[in-house]
C-alpha cells in the first residue's frame, strides 16, 4: 500500500504558491485495509478516506468508465491492482495529473511539469472528451493561471460543444465553475476560452466576450472585486428581461442576482448623475435602495466605476447625495406632519434641500 499526493497540491507546488488542501491517492489497498489503518470512510460515489489524524482526504485509486449522458455518468472501478498512471490518466489536464510520493520522487507520466513551464493548458487524453464540466475547468484554469489552450485541445473542446455535450451540464455546476472563473485573478481569459470553443453562446447566448467586456473583468480582478460585483460588471450590458433569463437558468445566487439586477435598473440614472439636478439625485438612491442599504449601493458605485471607468465623478456625485440624504431626521420630518400621507412629500423635499446644499 502506497500513498501519494495528487493533483492541485502538487501542481502548486511547482509553481511556487502556498498548498491548502493535499489530496492522496493511495494505490494497493482495499477500503478493508484502509479501515485497519483508522481511515474513516466519506465517499458516497467512490471510496475515499479521511486520515485519522490529519484528517485529509486518501481515495483509494480508480478509473472510470463513461456509462450515461452528463458529467455523473461514470462507473468507478477501484481496487488493489489500479496503478498510480491508471489514475492519473483518468484526470482532466497534464497540470493537474501529477503525483509526489512519499519519497519526494515526482510521478508525471503525461508531462504536466513541461506543460506548466510552457504555460499550457494540455488535456491528459481522449477520457477528457467524456465530461462536459471538464470544458468549464478549462476555461477557469485559463483565468487562474492565464495560460493558453493547446491547439488540440481547443480542437476537443469545440467538437464536443458542436456534439451537444455543454446541454447535459446541470445549471448549479455551470454556476459554480463560472463563479470560481469570475473569482480569478484573469477572469476575461475564461471569457474567451469559453467563446473560442462555441461553448459561450450554449451557457450564456446573450453575452458577447467583447473586448470592452474583457477590459472591465480585467480592472475588476485588480479591484478585488466581490463575486457580486464580478457578475454585475458580467452582465452589465444587458437588459432586465436577460438578465434575468440568465439567472434563472443558471441558478445565479440571490445576493450575486440583486446588485446585478440593481444596475440594470439603475443604468441610465447613474450615467446621468454626473451633472444630473438633486431630485433626480434622490431618485437614483431611492431606486437603488441606498438610504436602506448603503453598503450594496457602495458596491453598485463600485461596479458602475469598473464599467466605465469615466463614471468616477458621478459616482463621487452620488457619494455626497447619500451623505447629505442620510443626515435629514426622518422621524422628526414625519412627527412635524399634518398627516402621514404628506410625509413622503415633505421627506423628498428636505433631502433634495440637503443634496443641493452639498453639492454646492
Amino acid at each position: 500500500m502506497k500513498a501519494y499526493v495528487v493533483g492541485g497540491a502538487v501542481r502548486d507546488e511547482l509553481l511556487g504558491l502556498p498548498v491548502a488542501d493535499r489530496d492522496w491517492v493511495v494505490v494497493g489497498a482495499t477500503p478493508e485495509d484502509m479501515a485497519a489503518e483508522g481511515f474513516r470512510p466519506v465517499g458516497k460515489d467512490f471510496p475515499v478516506f479521511l486520515h485519522p489524524a490529519t484528517r485529509e482526504e486518501y481515495a483509494l485509486a480508480r478509473t472510470e468508465r463513461k456509462s450515461g449522458r452528463g458529467y455523473k455518468g461514470f462507473t468507478v472501478h477501484a481496487a488493489p491492482d489500479v496503478t498510480l498512471e491508471d489514475d492519473l490518466r483518468r484526470r482532466d489536464l497534464t497540470i493537474n495529473a501529477m503525483a509526489r510520493a512519499e519519497d519526494g520522487t515526482l510521478v508525471d507520466p503525461f508531462g504536466g511539469a513541461h506543460d506548466l513551464k510552457a504555460g499550457i493548458l494540455r488535456h491528459v487524453g481522449d477520457a477528457f472528451s467524456e465530461d462536459p464540466v471538464r470544458i468549464l475547468r478549462v476555461a477557469r484554469f485559463a483565468a487562474r493561471f492565464d495560460f493558453r489552450v493547446a491547439e488540440e485541445t481547443a480542437a476537443l473542446m469545440r467538437g464536443m460543444v458542436e456534439a451537444g455535450q455543454v446541454e447535459d451540464l446541470v445549471p448549479e455546476r455551470v454556476w459554480q465553475e463560472l463563479a470560481r472563473g469570475l473569482g480569478e485573478s484573469h477572469p476575461q481569459r475564461m471569457l474567451e476560452v469559453l467563446e473560442s470553443c462555441g461553448a459561450l453562446a450554449r451557457i450564456i447566448p446573450e453575452l458577447r466576450a467583447e473586448a470592452s467586456l474583457r477590459a472591465a473583468l480585467s480592472r475588476a480582478a485588480l479591484a478585488a472585486a466581490s463575486l457580486a460585483v464580478r457578475f454585475t460588471v458580467l452582465s452589465a450590458g444587458l437588459e432586465e428581461a436577460e438578465l434575468r433569463a440568465v439567472s434563472e437558468r443558471l441558478r445565479v445566487p440571490n445576493e450575486v442576482r440583486e446588485l446585478a439586477l440593481t444596475y440594470c435598473r439603475c443604468r441610465e440614472l447613474l450615467r446621468r448623475a454626473v451633472a444630473a439636478p438633486p431630485a433626480e439625485l434622490l431618485e437614483t438612491l431611492k431606486r437603488a435602495d441606498a438610504l436602506r442599504r448603503p453598503e450594496r449601493f457602495a458596491e453598485l458605485l463600485t461596479a458602475a466605476r469598473i464599467v466605465d471607468p469615466g463614471a468616477a465623478e458621478a459616482a463621487r456625485r452620488l457619494e455626497r447625495a447619500l451623505a447629505a440624504a442620510q443626515q435629514i431626521d426622518a422621524a422628526a420630518i414625519a412627527g412635524g406632519a399634518a398627516s402621514p400621507a404628506e410625509i413622503p412629500g415633505r421627506l423628498d423635499r428636505a433631502r433634495e434641500a440637503a443634496i443641493e446644499a452639498a453639492l454646492r
